[in-house]
């Protein structure tokens, strides 16, 4: 694959994951990102060749992409990296993948399928754990009950940050929840609902949070209504709400700011010891306005290495030709079971043992 898939954003914690596991499937990706020693050291330990170049003019942009078949964005916060390389793309004619989970980047790349279709260009995002397991669940679900009207999603087990995911979470504590109502998305505060889910291992609270499912499950499924939710300690569950008035001071510029520059000097992702512990476990129900229900769960590993393996093989299937042009999420380009196909990957049907008492607050 040398020369058809370049992967920017390569030697940032989650970037250097997916590079190394392309190496280790047998592809040769070329690097690229704004700082010349980073990706040069990167290039020269993998064997890979390299580009370098920043994001802020969209002619350099576009010379770079078209030289490819794809481009995987691995550079986040996606707020600010994912417009001007899939935009790029567009005008290139090459393929845009990335590994966003935010709601507003792929409500913005959604509404350019006109425009991706018309010019023959893919527009994949969110193929990492944000938000392959989790639309792949969602597909399952709708499967299963195709009258479905609502659906829920849950994350049990994000526990380890890298700088990327930390600085992308500092974004969005100045911001409201999310949920999809009637087909639209609406506006609610953080931590809006708490509910006590089981992910297997008995109940545990979980709020409400603006996952990239608000947006990426509702054009796989076409469930009109969509809430997302992540466990947290049952202390925090009860202090969350509480800390709303803090929005507009946590958004501020200097704020901002001062936080990133802490992780910048404390956040460096887990190690490799750490991501081999680490579990993650995803609850998922569906119900209809008959009353039917049908629940699921996912078993995965840790969600840096499973966003490593899922961007590199859909980088690959893309590459290769087995998406068609326009907008796709991950499980309506590969289908529900896509996410089973990754080691380590375990789905259970759940459906005799939810919603039996479980307790909704809001």
């Amino acid at each position: 694959m040398a020369d058809e898939l370049l992967v920017y954003g390569s030697y940032g914690y989650t970037g250097a994951l997916v590079a190394r596991t392309a190496v280790e499937e047998g592809l040769s990706p070329v690097l690229a990102g704004r700082t010349a020693e980073k990706v040069e050291r990167q290039a020269t330990d993998l064997g890979l060749d390299h580009r370098v170049f920043s994001l802020q003019h969209s002619e350099v942009v576009e010379s770079q992409v078209e030289k490819f078949a794809a481009v995987l964005n691995c550079a986040g916060p996606f707020s600010k990296t994912a417009e001007p390389l899939y935009s790029a793309c567009l005008n290139a004619g090459t393929d845009y993948l990335d590994i966003t989970g935010e709601i507003d980047v792929l409500e913005a790349i959604a509404g350019r399928e006109e425009e991706a279709e018309a010019t023959g260009v893919t527009l994949l995002p969110a193929v990492g754990f944000d938000v392959v397991p989790t639309d792949c669940l969602a597909a399952y679900l709708h499967e299963e009950l195709p009258s479905a009207t609502r659906l829920s999603l849950a994350i049990d087990g994000l526990g380890t940050f890298s700088p990327g995911t930390a600085k992308s979470i500092v974004e969005g504590l100045s911001t409201t929840g999310a949920v999809r109502q009637d087909g639209r998305i609406r506006t609610v505060p953080a931590a809006w609902k708490t509910r006590h889910l089981d992910f297997g291992r008995g109940r545990k609270p979980a709020v409400s949070i603006p996952w990239g499912d608000i947006s990426s499950a509702y054009y796989t499924t076409g469930i009109p209504n969509i809430e997302t939710f992540a466990t947290v300690p049952e202390y925090a569950a009860k202090l969350m709400p509480k800390t709303r008035p803090l929005a507009p001071v946590l958004g501020t510029k200097s704020v901002q700011k001062a936080l990133k520059a802490v992780i910048d000097a404390a956040v460096s992702g887990p190690s490799a010891e750490e991501r081999a512990r680490s579990v993650s476990r995803i609850w998922g129900e569906v119900d209809d306005d008959d009353g039917n229900r049908v629940t699921a769960r996912l078993r995965t590993p840790d969600t840096y290495d499973l966003t490593a393996k899922t961007a590199v093989e859909s980088a690959r299937r893309v590459v290769e030709g087995e998406v068609g042009p326009g907008f796709h999420t991950p499980a309506s380009a590969f289908g529900a079971d896509y996410v089973l196909e990754f080691d380590g990957v375990e789905r259970e049907d759940a459906s005799q043992r939810s919603a039996v008492g479980m307790r909704v607050e809001e």
